[in-house]
């Protein structure tokens, strides 16, 4: 890493982790004084910084304080806990939720428990870190299939089904690299030929997808029901930091019983519970900010798109990266945009292959028309002179 580094400075590009942000990062951020436009933020229905988001939060400090001070098996329950997974099952149209004070540890704990020696998990090739940890944790058999393609996962099934006593397919709703969603119908339809488990991670879709964001079971207008496992994380549209599994009242009752991650962990802190509870009533009160969110994404994408840039696999929701296909020409690039204004990461080897390294533009809709267009216009600029 420190090599990487040394290197980098070599080459005269200035390291863009771990900069301190001031105030609440939304379409702008400051940095050491300076305001750019943000393209980094998870931020995508502006609902961090909410007044009455903040205001719930402040609130929940003077009803619980800071902490709930202990594991929620023994006295870490609070009413604030409950009110937020309710909601969260109501809304994923099932019986039950159960949240953890992390997103990452809420797959791998969730998987790891779940499955085991005997089990096959199957994935999407370009699934998560957290569930290829918590397959690891499990000890089950993984194997993974191209892409979106649910022909190449029930082709597999088809061969290997019977030497497995369980199956769980993970997908995402919203892949959080690359922009694009799968084709959800389908993979209900494998699961359901195949006595598998479907497990869909909507980290990035819950918000996002669908006319009210209520993520890709609105998208494609599907039961609640029909999906096994939904997991969601509160760190990104709802404004708080967590993750939550949603789904049939056995499946919850047997994580909070069970699930290292749940049992052994402090219970979820109040103001970041309350703060989520209150971001879903600004998004189902709201619905505005979802569609605002996807005509600036739209309007971003059709833009790169325009000067022939490379956007990948993006469908233009709320994910948009620009494809590079060498980790200096990512850190160059970003470097570039930074000294115009403009705040973007690298996504750079070993995160993803060096031939898929690239700068990764999160969109929110409070993103004006015009910072769309000058973040547009510094990129090919930039793109020109590197």
């Amino acid at each position: 890493m420190r090599l990487v580094g040394e290197g980098a400075a070599r080459l005269g590009i200035s390291n863009p982790f771990f900069r301190p942000h001031d105030g609440i990062a939304g379409n702008t951020t400051v940095i050491a004084g300076q305001t750019y436009i943000n393209f980094s933020s998870y931020n995508y229905l502006g609902l961090s910084g909410h007044p009455l988001v903040s205001a719930a939060a402040k609130q929940a400090i003077d009803d619980y304080g800071t902490s709930v001070s202990a594991s929620r098996l023994v006295s870490g329950e609070r009413p604030i806990h409950r009110a937020l997974e309710e909601a969260l099952a109501r809304l994923h149209g099932v019986d039950d939720c159960i949240t953890f004070v992390s997103g990452h540890a809420t797959n791998v704990t969730t998987i790891g428990v779940l499955c085991g020696p005997g089990d096959l998990v199957l994935h999407d090739s370009l699934i998560h870190n957290s569930i290829l940890q918590g397959i690891a944790l499990s000890k089950a058999k993984r194997l993974s299939f191209p892409h979106n393609d649910w022909a190449a996962a029930d082709r597999l099934l088809s061969e290997i089904r019977g030497q497995f006593r369980r199956v769980l397919i993970i997908i995402e709703g919203l892949y959080g690299m690359d922009g694009d969603v799968p084709d959800l119908p389908q993979f209900i339809l494998v699961k359901l030929r195949h006595h598998a488990l479907l497990m869909v991670d909507e980290a990035h879709s819950f918000g996002v997808l669908g006319a009210r964001g209520l993520g890709i079971r609105e998208h494609f207008g599907v039961d609640g029901g029909a999906v096994d496992i939904w997991m969601g994380t509160l760190s990104k549209a709802l404004a708080g930091c967590g993750g939550y599994i949603a789904g049939g009242r056995v499946l919850t009752e047997l994580l909070k019983c069970s699930a290292p991650g749940f049992v052994y962990s402090v219970g979820m802190a109040p103001p970041l519970a309350a703060a989520s509870l209150a971001a879903l009533a600004v998004l189902q009160a709201e619905p505005e900010r979802v569609a605002r969110l996807r005509e600036r994404a739209q309007l971003f994408f059709e833009l790169v798109k325009r000067c022939r840039i490379d956007v990948g696999l993006s469908q233009g929701l709320s994910i948009v990266p620009v494809i590079t296909a060498s980790s200096i020409k990512a850190a160059r690039l970003a470097d570039a945009l930074f000294r115009r204004g403009i705040n973007v990461q690298p996504i750079v080897y070993p995160a993803v292959n060096e031939r898929a390294a690239r700068l990764r533009f999160f969109l929110s809709c409070e993103h004006t028309e015009d910072q769309i267009r000058a973040a547009v216009d510094a990129l090919a600029a930039a793109l020109r002179t590197l």
